[in-house]
């Protein structure tokens, strides 16, 4: 199949800049695989659309896992390129969007031993970190909030990032999966190739390093 590339020879994405919400909801088992054979019979409308369905997903994992802005979008570009070149090792056992998951997780801690090899540690607090579709939605419905308030949620936002980027990158991704981005234990364990007692075991001692990074604003019942 052609690849669908931009015009600087990049792989091209639905959007000019990636958005901070995934682009449509998740797909069923029976829907990816129409759109996966789609996109193996070459359909370059077809990629576009899945690019289109989880764009959003990959760019807010990657930024919550590296706290990099930039570097997150690099790897989106990343994954989407591993997506085209592997989709034919998509067997559907698990869902598309968790095999993208995985991808993402994988294509983060290859970049992070980047850095580390090189000494660089690019890990820091993001402005404003993207939230999942589920969390927007929940934010939707709040009452407007004042400049004051605002400004206080997004320094609230911006401790808890800290906090998480001062985990350990297991810990960090456990989390990030299943309190952001809402996957069930079972689907965190697929896509960390792990056993589902892992994970459980991962996830509360993660919780637990959270908590001890995140004493004073547990004490003052601010955490966002």
């Amino acid at each position: 199949m052609s690849k669908p590339m931009d015009r600087n020879g990049g792989l091209r994405m639905s959007v000019g800049e990636i958005p901070l919400e995934t682009a449509g909801g998740a797909m069923g088992s029976t829907a990816d695989l129409v759109l996966v054979d789609r996109c193996r019979r070459g359909d370059p409308e077809a990629f576009a659309r899945l690019v289109a369905l989880h764009e959003g997903m990959v760019f807010n994992l990657a930024a919550r896992l590296l706290g990099e802005v930039e570097e997150a979008r690099d790897v989106a570009q990343n994954v989407f390129l591993h997506v085209y070149q592997k989709l034919s090792q998509f067997q559907g056992r698990s869902a598309l969007k968790t095999w993208i998951y995985r991808i993402t997780v994988n294509q983060c801690h290859n970049r992070r031993r980047w850095w580390q090899s090189r000494s660089r540690e690019k890990e820091e607090p993001l402005d404003d970190t993207p939230t999942s579709p589920h969390a927007r939605g929940l934010a939707d419905e709040r009452p407007q909030s004042s400049p004051f308030h605002e400004t206080r949620r997004r320094e609230r936002a911006r401790r808890v990032q800290e906090g998480l980027l001062r985990l350990s990158f297991d810990h960090r991704t456990v989390l990030v999966l299943r309190e952001i981005e809402g996957l069930s234990c079972e689907e965190i364990a697929h896509t960390l190739g792990v056993a589902g007692g892992t994970v459980k075991s991962r996830l509360s001692r993660a919780r637990e390093a959270l908590r001890r990074e995140l004493g004073d604003l547990l004490r003052e019942g601010e955490v966002p």
